[in-house]
């Protein structure tokens, strides 16, 4: 697989598709891998798309330069990735679909670089206005049981001694019963075993709601944010009406965080992982969106 260096990272990731197409992004979520859109890519590829689909920072085969790098797993850390690595490789213009933590750097890309992004699609995450994370309704907290999981000492020791376990936990209660075979599961959990895995993943999560040390270097990028409330750039949203990381009722009352205009596409009978569980469905409404 290609690789590129930046400033922090090496990153590896598939391009696929004709050469001269409009590029999509393909930003995976958590737990997850770049395997989430091996069943979307030949649809998009043979829709003319070219796709981008790189292994986030802590998954799979990306790995930091120095050890001393602060392990940051916040969205804008992401986004900067994004934009880090379509400069290396010389595309000043794109599409980005994401899903979960994918999704969040989708928006942030919008928000902070909407000269690069003509158009993004969110998977199973909303919108968070001016980059916050407010503690949600009690139902929903519920649900978030594992962010507050981690923001404990015994909880993140148990994470970094049983990623795959931690991982599993979320793949088996997303969703629908039997939705994924455990093949994939295992497959994909090889990339839970990266070494900054567990960093990026406890300081991702940690980082909004605890004290926790962050790459300095992202601080004008969380100042910026902070400011911006409404995207402009066209977005195509996709929730699972089955999700329960993510319910429905996540995605009311998002009009109006959109002056680019939005869509709302509620797959029902799907949970939390639409690129998985829907290829196919996923996939149409993706070139539709982009061809638009």
């Amino acid at each position: 697989m290609p690789a590129i260096q930046t400033s922090l990272l090496e990153i590896v990731f598939l391009d696929e598709g004709p050469r001269e197409g409009p590029v999509i992004f393909l930003l995976h979520g958590w737990p997850d891998d770049i395997r989430a859109w091996s069943k979307l890519t030949p649809l998009l590829n043979a829709a003319g798309f070219r796709t981008v689909i790189p292994y986030l920072r802590g998954f799979g085969l990306t790995r930091f330069l120095a050890r001393e790098t602060v392990r940051d797993g916040r969205g804008v850390a992401l986004a900067q990735d994004v934009i880090d690595l379509a400069d290396a490789l010389h595309i000043p213009h794109f599409f980005v679909a994401g899903h979960d933590w994918g999704a969040r750097a989708a928006y942030l890309l919008a928000a902070l670089f909407p000269s690069r992004v003509g158009r993004i699609a969110a998977m199973a995450l909303a919108f968070q206005p001016r980059g916050e994370f407010p503690i949600p309704t009690f139902p929903q907290a519920r649900l978030f049981w594992y962010q507050w999981f981690m923001c404990t000492d015994g909880g993140a020791a148990a994470i970094k001694r049983d990623p795959v376990g931690f991982s599993r936990i979320q793949w088996d209660t997303w969703s629908p019963a039997g939705w994924y075979e455990e093949e994939e599961f295992l497959k994909t959990a090889g990339s839970f075993g990266n070494p900054d895995w567990a960093s990026i993943t406890l300081n991702g999560y940690r980082s909004r709601f605890m004290p926790e040390t962050v790459d300095h270097r992202y601080d004008e990028l969380q100042r910026r944010m902070s400011g911006i409330a409404v995207l402009k750039t066209p977005t195509l949203v996709i929730n699972g009406g089955s999700d329960t990381c993510d319910p429905p009722s996540s995605f009311e009352e998002m009009d109006h965080s959109f002056t680019g205009g939005c869509e709302l596409l509620t797959l029902e009978g799907i949970g939390h992982f639409p690129p998985r569980e829907a290829p196919g469905t996923v996939a149409a409404a993706l070139i539709r969106h982009f061809t638009s």
